[in-house]
């Protein structure tokens, strides 16, 4: 007899996985994106020259916001380096935004793209998901889920990128 899985279960197990031998875009030019948040308004081609660590994010998303402080810590210790955090947060709820804003007021370029317009772009649709883009455009590396960027393996492939 055959005992059925719940779908949740086998969903799960596939959260985090990619398709193939490596994601998708990889190794190819980052889809530039406008993102307009109240009086902030931010393109991806505006950090052209530089690395780029592209964070698609929410409030309501507990690993995202367990690896917020470690993408501000990366951020501080790495900007001289030409190393942008850019967050997008994926939240509909402005208020929530806002308060997670004010309250933990993360050192680090945040917007909010409640239409979700930027995500869709590169497919994302598990949070938090990260790309790290070369200074030239190009996406070198994808992340799913919560990372530790100030462990020494990441500090080093970000600084070798960075020339």
């Amino acid at each position: 007899m055959i005992r059925r899985i719940p779908i949740f279960v086998l969903l799960s197990l596939l959260v985090g996985c990619y398709g193939g031998t490596k994601p998708t875009r990889i190794n190819t030019e980052a889809p530039d994106f406008t993102v307009q948040d109240g009086a902030q308004k931010i393109s991806l081609r505006d950090f052209h020259g530089q690395v780029v660590v592209l964070n698609f994010w929410a409030t309501w998303c507990a690993p995202c916001v367990e690896e917020m402080p470690s993408l501000v810590a990366m951020q501080q210790q790495l900007k001289n380096r030409g190393i942008k955090v850019v967050a997008i947060s994926m939240d509909l709820d402005k208020g929530a935004y806002d308060k997670f804003v004010h309250e933990h007021a993360p050192d680090l370029l945040t917007v909010r793209d409640p239409d979700h317009q930027s995500s869709m772009l590169y497919g994302t649709y598990k949070y938090p998901e990260t790309y790290v883009i070369d200074r030239k455009g190009v996406i070198r590396r994808k992340f799913i889920g919560a990372v530790d960027w100030t462990a020494p393996d990441i500090e080093q492939y970000l600084t070798s990128l960075s020339g």
